[in-house]
């Protein structure tokens, strides 16, 4: 039980560390071109990085998750909304599962 408490607090320390460290050392704004990109990006690598691995492992099938993700890549590069995305992209992996127990692959 105790570890458990050490970890929580370690958790936090560092938690609150992230944060008040570009606090306390960006006082003034950012200029540099190269560094204002690279932060901007930032948000968009890090949930990229903890969806798509989701997207593709967490179907019935890697097969139906791939499809779900081109579906998702197709109909969010013809400028759809974010709800429409997800909508077509849990309609193909459902469909390609349903095709896929059909054809003996999955049960």
């Amino acid at each position: 039980m105790k570890s458990i408490v050490i970890y929580m607090i370690v958790m936090a320390g560092v938690t609150y560390l992230i944060r008040l460290l570009p606090l306390l050392l960006a006082r003034e704004d950012i200029t540099n071109k190269y560094v204002r990109s690279f932060l901007y990006y930032v948000p968009y690598a890090c949930l990229a990085a903890m969806t798509f691995p989701a997207m593709i492992l967490d179907t019935a099938s890697v097969i139906s998750g791939i499809a779900g993700f081109v579906v998702a890549l197709v109909v969010a590069y013809c400028g759809r909304s974010l709800l429409t995305v997800a909508l077509s992209a849990s309609a193909a992996v459902f469909i390609v599962e349903r095709i896929l127990v059909f054809a003996g692959f999955l049960s």
